[in-house]
């Protein structure tokens, strides 16, 4: 610790000692004030000034050192000064005390609780960053927690100073009043208790749902503000309209036509979304495609001597084709039509919070579920509207193996479309600005698998800011800035993977002013609503995460909150948020990596167990990667877990089911897991964790035991 704050806490240590040492606390009785009552008041009478400052200097102290008295000196300054000059100099007086003990407990102590219990803190942070001001003035106004213990912990938050005093000056003037008042009074009081009566208590008491009855109002008013522009019919077609069907919309739709709600859903283009159609289903039966050949290749691991195979790609296309021709009745209008859920392929048009237009019809709604999904983002590069450029929604129309493919984007989607197209023939270069492939996850993992990558044969360029694309007699060329130099890729076909745009154009939220964040996602709060009360948004277009099952995990949330309108809500929460990305080691993830703990300063301890000594992967000729544990220091709460390896989307699973139930490493050690399996794996990591806490200082006194037991 600084000397500064050393210095700081010993004047503080020193003058409350004092007070105690000294008995000072006997000036701060009823009795003696009431006794020296007259001197006092004879004293201010020929000194105002001296008396007003003396007075306001010691309330600040008395304050700002949380030293129990503050209430008596309130009575005493309005046995002094009377209502008016009481109530001003201890409201100010009040306010400044409590913004000096603000300050120290701040400056001593936010830098270290924050950073010791930082996982813990950020939905709190978030609340007051949001509401801190609301909530203050709610605390302040009835002093339900003592005020200095208010002081002390409003320290530990992002609270503005200059907030905090505004809200302290205002939110304590009514209780102040009601005291100095108290106080005007006081050569005829007999005891604290009897200070005020009980109704005016419960009176002042009662003021302290006023600030929320306030934001209830404000939050009315300025939903009525929105909704003054709009005729609300006095009767609804639908429960409610859901728009998009890929994974949130169908999610969605069917949870409200379950309940046995009256519900719509509508698609533009095709049932199942950008995860059937473009996305998860195609690409990981590419994947595998790409996976059968690699093993192919690696036949003379397995004694397979005379190995060998050719890529046939047009019918390793119609095998991608046939998979979503297999899942795509699953995703079908005849079955969600079957399970009751009213379905309109055309494009919707929200006309106002209470109608949707489509086909022609306009239905009226009590609720709008917006989950119209996301679309590959295209960057302004000079010369990429002359170049036939593929992206994740167009690469699946591809009926020849592109010979050199330049896939631009270091992230999921890039990665995996790498891999396979390597896999399947194609030479592939891979390019993206930042300094590494994925960098989501931690380090050691992105190099893991760019070793991997450059090994296979894929060249990896980071750290490569593209400038343009051209066509230079006949030849596709890209041209790109690295450390100063220019580099020149040619190609034959490019596919851009650098991220998705939430789609929010088109179906009529320009008309309702709709609140955009600045990543493009529609802005919802925790329960999924819009800036629209009865209108709510899920999956890819609402964020902030862009998978499929955070997708499902959100509809579940809108929809509900959609059918009941307001009379119940349910909050949705990310604690335990699992990704994958299916590249070959796998990488997957739930909680925070180690990266994340230490930008948040989060405190962990870290498991880890190598997997090239796992007795199933070393069968299955997989024996690579690593399962990498965070914990709570000490303890064994997860508090994040990477595995990178072998069907590491399938071992996390018992990691995010332990995690979303509360259940720490011991639960997971003490499961009895079948041999040999990969998932024996995550049981020897969680006996890592308990190996590496054995007792060893008492490990001579159990030889001793055991060696009389012997005899």
């Amino acid at each position: 610790m600084k000397k500064s704050k050393l210095l700081l806490l010993g004047l503080i240590a020193a003058i409350i000692g004092s007070y105690f040492i000294f008995d000072l606390g006997q000036y701060l009785t009823l009795e003696y004030a009431q006794y020296q009552l007259a001197d006092i008041q004879n004293f201010k009478n020929e000194n105002f000034a001296l008396t007003a400052f003396l007075y306001f200097s010691i309330y600040v102290l008395v304050t700002a050192l949380s030293i129990p008295g503050a209430l008596i000196m309130t009575l005493v300054g309005g046995g002094i000064f009377g209502v008016l000059w009481g109530t001003f100099l201890i409201s100010f007086a009040s306010s400044i005390g409590a913004t000096f003990s603000f300050l120290a407990s701040r400056w001593l102590l936010r830098d270290w609780v924050q950073r010791k219990f930082s996982g813990y803190l950020g939905p709190i942070n978030r609340g007051v960053e949001k509401d801190g001001n609301f909530y203050l003035f709610s605390i302040r106004i009835v002093p339900i927690i003592p005020f200095f213990i208010v002081n002390l912990l409003m320290g530990l938050t992002p609270i503005r100073t200059r907030d905090y005093y505004l809200v302290s000056q205002v939110g304590m003037l009514l209780y102040t009043t009601a005291y100095v008042n108290a106080g005007s009074e006081l050569s005829q009081i007999d005891s604290i208790a009897g200070l005020v009566s009980l109704p005016v208590i419960l009176s002042i008491a009662l003021l302290a749902i006023v600030p929320f009855i306030a934001k209830y109002l404000i939050n009315n008013i300025k939903q009525k503000k929105l909704l003054k522009n709009f005729i609300r019919p006095k009767s609804f077609d639908k429960n409610v309209v859901v728009i998009g069907a890929g994974s949130a919309g169908l999610v969605a739709s069917l949870i409200v036509a379950r309940a046995k709600a009256e519900v719509l859903l509508v698609e533009k283009h095709k049932m199942g979304g950008d995860c059937l159609n473009t996305g998860c289903v195609p690409s990981k039966s590419l994947i595998r495609s790409g996976r059968i050949m690699s093993y192919i290749k690696r036949g003379k691991e397995f004694g397979i001597e005379s190995s060998s195979g050719e890529v046939n790609f047009p019918e390793v296309m119609k095998r991608v084709q046939g998979v979503i021709a297999a899942i795509e009745p699953h995703d079908s209008v005849e079955r969600f039509t079957s399970l009751g859920v009213e379905v309109e392929i055309g494009e919707a048009k929200i006309k106002s919070p209470y109608c949707v237009a489509v086909n022609g019809k306009e239905i009226t709604t009590r609720s709008i579920i917006i989950a119209t999904g996301a679309r590959p983002l295209v960057p302004l590069i000079p010369g990429l509207e002359n170049i036939n450029y593929l992206t994740s929604d167009t690469i699946w129309s591809l009926t020849e193996l592109p010979k050199r493919l330049l896939v631009v984007g270091g992230g999921a989607i890039g990665c995996e479309l790498s891999q396979a197209f390597n896999n399947l023939g194609s030479n592939v270069t891979q390019v993206d600005l930042a300094s590494r492939i994925l960098p989501r996850e931690d380090e050691e993992v992105s190099a893991l698998v760019m070793d991997r990558f450059k090994a296979e044969g894929i060249a990896v360029l980071t750290d490569h800011r593209l400038n343009k694309f051209e066509i230079v007699d006949g030849e596709n060329y890209m041209e790109a800035h690295h450390k100063g130099d220019i580099v020149r890729i040619p190609f034959d076909a490019v596919l851009l993977a650098i991220g998705r745009k939430p789609n929010v154009e088109g179906f009529g939220l320009e008309s309702l002013n709709m609140l955009i964040e600045p990543q493009g996602t529609i802005q919802v709060n925790e329960y999924l609503q819009t800036v629209y009360p009865n209108i709510f948004a899920c999956g890819d277009v609402a964020g902030p995460y862009q998978f499929t099952h955070m997708a499902s995990f959100q509809a579940w949330f809108a929809s509900l909150n959609a059918m009941l309108g307001g009379l119940w809500r349910s909050r949705a929460n990310y604690n335990v948020v699992p990704w994958a990305t299916f590249i070959d080691p796998e990488v997957a993830r739930v909680g925070l990596s180690e990266q994340e703990a230490i930008d948040k300063k989060t405190p962990y301890e870290i498991t880890r167990y190598d997997l090239d000594d796992h007795d199933r992967s070393l069968s299955d000729g997989e024996a690579h990667g690593f399962i990498k544990i965070l914990t709570v220091p000490g303890k064994d709460k997860i508090l994040g877990v990477t595995i990178v390896g072998y069907h590491s989307a399938e071992l996390i699973g018992e990691f995010v089911f332990a995690m979303t139930h509360g259940m720490g490493l011991k639960k997971i050690s003490a499961v009895t897991h079948i041999y040999p399996t990969l998932l024996e794996a995550n049981k020897f990591a969680a006996n890592a964790w308990r190996s590496a806490r054995l007792p060893e200082k008492y490990f001579p006194l159990l030889e001793k035991f055991f060696r009389w037991r012997r005899g």
